[in-house]
């Protein structure tokens, strides 16, 4: 198993950019509260949502990203498991979502930025008390944070099986466990 200060490592040679950094820690937040609620390992949970975007920078085209990613993941000892959560969960690498560990990652990408996105616009980049159906209502807004795939979010919560405003309520409370390491406040 990787260690999370190696993916770290990996992370931030590959990616300079301070946002993508942030959107690496708050799925690695969301996965790891994630993996504790299905008593899964918060480890391995927790480094395929730090690593499921590190090469974007170098690779921001599909179907270039995640596929060439992985084979430098491969080649750094990261285990298999964590390199295939990564490529499903991109629709275009046609890997299938077959594990829990798939879906989690494919549901808590998109929304962990998008939240993310809608508590950056709060007074005082507070998450905390963001309710579900402020998040929605932004969804609505096809404007705002144009560049999340709205139907990846709806299709990440259905795939989990878990209901939308459960799944923004579990998110919102995973990324306020880390606000200061994402530019928020906690309150």
């Amino acid at each position: 198993m990787i260690r999370r200060d190696a993916a770290w490592s990996i992370l931030t040679e590959f990616t300079r950019s301070d946002s993508l950094r942030k959107h690496a820690r708050a799925v690695e937040a969301s996965m790891r509260a994630y993996a504790g609620r299905y008593g899964e390992d918060p480890e391995v949970w927790g480094v395929a949502g730090m690593l499921h975007d590190f090469d974007y920078e170098v690779h921001p085209r599909a179907p270039h990203h995640p596929v060439k990613g992985a084979e430098v993941l491969l080649a750094r000892g990261v285990p298999a498991r964590i390199v295939y959560a990564i490529l499903a969960h991109a629709d275009y690498s046609g890997m299938p979502r077959a594990s829990l560990l798939d879906r989690a990652l494919y549901a808590c990408d998109e929304l962990s930025g998008f939240v993310h996105a809608v508590a950056l616009v709060r007074p005082g980049r507070v998450i905390a008390g963001l309710e579900p159906a402020s998040v929605r209502k932004k969804l609505r807004d096809k404007a705002f944070a144009r560049t999340v795939n709205r139907d990846d979010v709806y299709r990440g919560a259905d795939e989990l099986g878990v209901a939308l405003d459960e799944h923004i309520a579990f998110v919102v409370a995973a990324l306020t466990d880390v606000a200061p390491a994402l530019g928020l406040s906690r309150a």
